[in-house]
């Protein structure tokens, strides 16, 4: 079958996997629920492409869905997955896939895989890791659940957006693996801020305690990240504050899901707290390492 491909969701991650898949020749179509930053995509992808590729900018998604047979999506929350699937619904073709990169709950995901199943779509639970960089890099890294055969057959669109994709098992596999992610996440998070006040606070010369500390046995991707980054004040969302946070209440309840008893994980609960402290002091769109600030509070006295 030709594959016609579709992007729904021109976000800060979106727009970095949707840019890729044009840069690669793969994208046919695009949809954002506003119009004006499909449209100014459509116009960078013909600008920056040598065989003046043209991408179709859909006025909706069930537009999109008629003329797509291979879909992306990069929305940020249950509702907004539910609500775009149902409006494409009536106008897929039986052998459609939808690949949702999107973090949800994995009930969702089960619900929304077993309706489309009924009319021959497979719905792939797709969601990525690797923040802004990542994806305006390619080098994502996807955990996806739902059926094997239907990823095998898109593994080559995914080749342009990620630089590793993972098959966990059945429908919903994908975000309890995004889950697991995002609770050590915000572990890493918790650690390398509080541990970076703590340095600061001892007077050290920050950049030279970054390097050296990079370098040994606790290095990570966030300290190399956004060390400097924080500790000069700058929290530039590589991945916002709010969006983890909706993600770390996905995985207390998933938590209590798999547990069948009310469950207070520490690291979740504890970064919750936090996130929701520094959100109501305006800070919601800021990175997660804006939790610096936080812990920079609790060294001088004002928490």
């Amino acid at each position: 079958m030709n594959q016609k491909v579709g992007f729904i969701g021109l976000g800060a991650m979106g727009h970095g996997m949707a840019t890729n898949l044009c840069g690669a020749g793969l994208l046919t179509t695009v949809w954002n629920r506003s119009l004006a930053p499909a449209q100014a995509f459509s116009s960078q992808c013909l600008l920056a492409s040598d065989e003046k590729q043209v991408i179709n900018v859909a006025d909706s998604a069930s537009s999109l869905a008629q003329e797509c047979n291979v879909i992306l999506l990069c929305v940020s929350a249950d509702d907004d997955v539910r609500e775009v699937v149902a409006s494409m619904q009536p106008h897929l073709s039986a052998g459609t896939i939808i690949i949702d990169t999107s973090t949800i709950s994995a009930n969702t995901v089960k619900d929304i895989a077993s309706q489309l199943l009924v009319q021959g779509v497979h719905y792939l639970d797709a969601p990525v890791s690797g923040g802004v960089e990542g994806a305006a890099n390619g080098q994502l890294v996807m955990m996806v659940g739902g059926d094997k055969d239907a990823l095998d057959s898109v593994l080559p669109i995914l080749a342009s957006v990620s630089k590793k994709v993972s098959h966990l098992g059945i429908s919903g596999s994908g975000q309890a693996a995004k889950a697991v992610n995002q609770i050590m996440a915000a572990g890493i998070a918790q650690a390398v801020t509080e541990a970076l006040a703590f340095g600061e606070a001892m007077k050290l010369p920050m950049p030279e305690l970054i390097d050296v500390i990079a370098g040994g046995a606790a290095g990570n991707w966030f300290l190399s990240k956004r060390g400097k980054s924080m500790v000069n004040g700058d929290f530039i969302p590589g991945f916002k504050m709010a969006l983890h946070l909706k993600d770390l209440n996905l995985c207390r309840d998933m938590a209590e899901q798999v547990s069948g008893h009310d469950m207070r994980l520490p690291i979740i609960e504890m970064t919750r707290l936090h996130y929701q402290r520094l959100i109501d002091q305006g800070y919601a769109d800021e990175d997660i390492s804006g939790l610096y600030r936080l812990k920079k509070q609790l060294f001088n006295g004002e928490l």
